[in-house]
């Protein structure tokens, strides 16, 4: 019993009390829009779950709001930055916001040279913008013809960082990287297949054949070996410092894993993880939703080492047969613990190189060009690969596929610089 009716008062009106429910639901509900159009993955179950605790809560304390809100649709720590900054703009006076919408495309027209906002704040901004907003037009002023030679906005973004794309132009790599196509040099097998043509004489075929003439030889089997491009096998960095360049790379290995067969992909930060099956669904969606189901570890910790010994010890003889060729995809920002930790990782990326025909490590930190290996596990790592190329933007993408397209040299190890 409440307090009114233990005091004899008359229970309120139902609507008074479904009104600021109502409200609270439909603003929730816009809230989720932004995030979605952010780039975050907010659904209808983190939609419930926010109503749920800003019903628990005081209303009028804004840090218990983004505290509840944040705590029931944030999963992973890199999102929260985008949450804090949607959750400052959208969570006050409708009309200041429109304002400050108002001003941005204001300044936008400005010729003076800004500063890049970080990404988080200008993905939020994008987003809260509608779609359907007219841009202000200067009236009165005649048309300016720019004749300075300017690259176009598909070079910019072939150049442009993944970690500071807008959510805009997150998209648009995405699609770009799902319309590279990935070739690899064939190599030939032992396998030898039926060619009329071929070089190499079929005796058994052709004694098998003359059987069905009583013994006579009327013509001579010939074969060719069969050449098939070899295994690519993939070992992707998921832990905090590459959790942004992972995100992004996963579509260029859903759409390479559906496009050619023998591609193994697994992913590491504190344990190792076979992805391969839940990749070769079609649909790019629900193959990372099935990822992020089998993935503990993402944006986590870093153990380089013993990843790649539990590679080598349950996979390697798997899907390293026929001159395979390994992409380890990392930073190598790994620190061992003690010198034994050192020798661990050491002996597996020593014997990763052997059990491959080609060792290509891809670096996101080779984006500067005063990198230097410092860090004890690069330095590790170094000696024991072929190639050492960038992996931080569209170009170096269609600079690996250049590399894979070309023949494996001798055994030494290349520095790509940034593209």
């Amino acid at each position: 019993m409440n307090d009114a009716a233990a005091r004899g008062d008359d229970p309120p009106p139902a609507d008074t009390l479904a009104a600021p429910i109502g409200t609270l639901a439909a603003n929730v509900l816009n809230f989720v829009r932004l995030l979605r159009r952010a780039g975050l993955p907010v659904g209808p179950a983190e939609s419930l779950a926010a109503v749920q605790a800003l019903v628990q809560i005081n209303l009028g304390d804004k840090a218990q709001a983004r505290t509840a809100l944040r705590a029931v649709m944030i999963h992973r720590r890199e999102h929260q930055e985008v949450f804090d900054q949607a959750f400052a703009l959208f969570w006050r006076d409708p009309t200041a916001a429109e304002q400050a919408v108002a001003m941005a495309l204001l300044e936008a027209q400005k010729n003076k040279k800004q500063d890049r906002a970080p990404p988080a704040s200008r993905r939020v901004s994008e987003a809260f913008a509608s779609p359907g907003d007219p841009k202000p037009h200067v009236e009165d002023e005649p048309p300016v013809v720019d004749a300075v030679l300017t690259v176009s906005d598909r070079e910019r973004l072939q150049r442009m960082d993944f970690e500071a794309m807008s959510a805009d132009e997150i998209s648009r790599a995405k699609a770009e990287i799902r319309r590279l196509h990935l070739p690899l040099d064939m190599r030939k097998t032992r396998r030898l297949r039926p060619d009329p043509l071929g070089p190499t004489t079929d005796l058994r075929r052709t004694i098998r054949a003359s059987l069905r003439q009583g013994g006579e030889i009327l013509d001579i089997a010939r074969s060719r070996q069969v050449t098939r491009p070899p295994p690519l096998v993939v070992l992707c960095d998921i832990s905090g410092s590459m959790s942004r360049y992972a995100q992004i790379l996963l579509h260029f290995l859903h759409a390479v894993t559906n496009d050619r067969d023998r591609v193994h992909v697994f992913l590491f930060g504190t344990r190792l993880t076979n992805i391969t099956r839940q990749l070769r669904h079609r649909d790019p969606e629900v193959a990372f939703q099935m990822v992020s189901h089998i993935v503990p570890d993402w944006s986590g910790g870093t153990r380089i080492g013993e990843s790649l010994d539990g590679f080598n010890r349950d996979w390697a003889r798997r899907v390293l047969g026929q001159g395979a060729i390994v992409l380890l995809i990392t930073d190598g920002l790994d620190r061992p613990r003690d010198q034994h930790g050192l020798q661990v990782l050491t002996e597996n990326m020593d014997r990763l190189h052997r059990s491959c025909r080609r060792l290509i490590w891809l670096n996101p930190l080779l984006r500067w060009d005063g990198f230097e290996p410092k860090s004890q596990g690069i330095r590790a790592m170094l000696p024991h690969v072929d190639d050492f190329c960038p992996v931080h933007n569209l170009s170096s993408l269609r600079a690996l596929i250049d590399l894979l397209s070309s023949p494996a040299p001798a055994r030494h190890t290349t520095w790509r610089s940034a593209a």
